[in-house]
């Protein structure tokens, strides 16, 4: 579902597909992000998805609710380190951990970009 409460799943049907092994009554959130032929994301292509040459992965940086229960009370670093340690590890490609950034805003974007 998209924040708008759209459904994705049939545009989206390889995500979809891999997110059935998160147990019921658990909401994450994350990016859906389109990888060029060279591995570089590309808004381009995940808005027109003009080209077969490229792959889809969705990256997760937050647990919401896990098996019925709301974690949305709990901080931020506590739903991700369950993110990470219980649900992770039951996922496969083309999902992916958003890995936290230690770096300034400068040195992760490239100049002129």
């Amino acid at each position: 579902m998209s924040r708008n409460r759209k459904d994705f799943s049939q545009r989206f049907r390889s995500l979809a597909h891999a997110l059935e092994a998160l147990p019921d009554d658990t909401a994450v959130d994350g990016e859906v992000v389109a990888l060029d032929a060279a591995g570089r994301p590309s808004f381009n292509l995940l808005q027109n998805q003009a080209s077969g040459e490229y792959s889809l992965v969705f990256y997760l940086f937050d647990l919401l609710i896990f098996a019925g229960v709301d974690l949305t009370r709990e901080p931020l670093a506590a739903r991700r380190e369950l993110l990470h340690s219980k649900l992770m590890q039951r996922l496969s490609a083309p999902i992916r951990f958003s890995e936290t950034l230690r770096a300034p805003p400068a040195e992760l974007v490239p100049s002129g970009a």
